[in-house]
């Protein structure tokens, strides 16, 4: 849990710098603030401890965590950044995710009361045993077959759809945390003076992470790019998780030595922390920007330049836009106004005026 307020606090300071850049008239790039940099150094530091974790802790735990990191979030939102409304719509905008805040916590502490507790050394030859046997093997086998029919859709189908592209996300983010615990496992026992380092399944491991990371990226950059970031947010968080905690259960067995009691306690703590999530991030408000567009009056003939004003911009009738603006059907573009130049020849220009 460390870890990941750890985390948060390093990429709100990152964002803090931008916003600060935002708002003056510093000519510096971001990345040039001292700012910025204490806030990459706190991420990497908080990445590096999160990737440690994963050989100490199973992943059922750390993986559900992460719910700790977008209710940080969110309360860093409100003080370190000032993200609020007016007073009038405060407790019609917070009020659900103040609810959102009560879930989560409850929730933390129910599935790290009554979490697996399971944890053996990641030897390698602990790995290749995990990996070879059957329930491993069919569960990736289903993996594959799912992430393939999920892909034809995307690409071939065109099936843009947001949980389409999380799904793909949250398959590969399965065999991440997969992944991710044996080479950090390995690491740890290698630092500890066994070394681990020279088994050839490190090497699969250490690629299927890697390239894991990179394809997942791709589809969440995809998502970002059609859809509200806020959205993705909760539902990643939601399907990553609920595939990473099959993942960890399946092939490192970390619930295998749970009663019912606890399971049943862990489900219901984990529930809360996922209507927690989705009730934080529906509340957060989309940034809306500001385009300049051009209309054109149908009268006089003259172009105007909206350059302020509105977020959005109006559906003017009766007029012909340009920009951002859809023309409207039917309508006809309105004749500019001519000025002619005295003893200019026909072929010059109007700054030759």
């Amino acid at each position: 849990m460390i870890t990941q307020v750890y985390y948060l606090h390093a990429s709100r300071v990152q964002k803090y710098s931008h916003v600060k850049l935002t708002g003056t008239k510093d000519l510096r790039v971001f990345y040039h603030t001292k700012t910025w940099w204490s806030g990459f150094v706190l991420l990497c530091l908080g990445e590096g401890a999160n990737f440690v974790s994963y050989a100490f802790a199973p992943i059922a735990l750390i993986t559900t965590l992460n719910a700790v990191s977008i209710l940080t979030s969110s309360i860093l939102g409100l003080i370190f950044l000032r993200e609020k409304l007016k007073p009038r719509d405060f407790s019609k905008r917070y009020g659900l995710s103040f609810l959102g805040y009560i879930l989560t916590i409850g929730g933390t502490y129910l599935f790290v009361a009554f979490g697996p507790n399971s944890h053996e050394k990641l030897r390698a030859e602990n790995i290749v045993r995990h990996l070879i046997g059957w329930p491993v093997l069919l569960f990736l086998l289903l993996e594959i077959i799912t992430f393939s029919l999920l892909l034809y859709f995307y690409k071939h189908r065109h099936a843009n759809y947001l949980v389409i592209i999380l799904m793909l996300a949250a398959l590969l983010s399965s065999v991440t945390v997969i992944a991710v615990k044996a080479v950090s496992g390995m690491l740890v026992l290698t630092i500890e003076g066994t070394m681990q380092l020279d088994y050839p399944i490190f090497s699969v491991m250490f690629v299927c992470m890697v390239a894991s990371v990179v394809c997942q990226a791709g589809f969440l950059s995809q998502a970002c790019k059609l859809y509200d970031p806020s959205v993705i947010a909760g539902v990643n968080y939601i399907l990553s998780t609920v595939f990473a905690v099959v993942a960890g259960a399946v092939f490192y067995v970390e619930f295998k030595n749970e009663d019912v009691l606890h399971i049943c306690m862990f489900l219901l703590g984990s529930a809360f922390c996922f209507l927690g999530v989705f009730l934080i991030t529906k509340n957060r408000k989309r940034t809306k920007t500001f385009e300049p567009y051009v209309t054109m009056d149908m009268v006089t003939g003259i172009p105007t330049i909206h350059d302020k004003g509105l977020f959005v911009q109006p559906d003017t009738n009766g007029a012909f836009s340009y920009g951002a603006l859809v023309n409207n059907d039917g309508v006809s573009p309105a004749t500019l106004p001519m000025v002619l130049c005295l003893g200019a020849s026909p072929t010059s220009h109007f700054h030759d005026c």
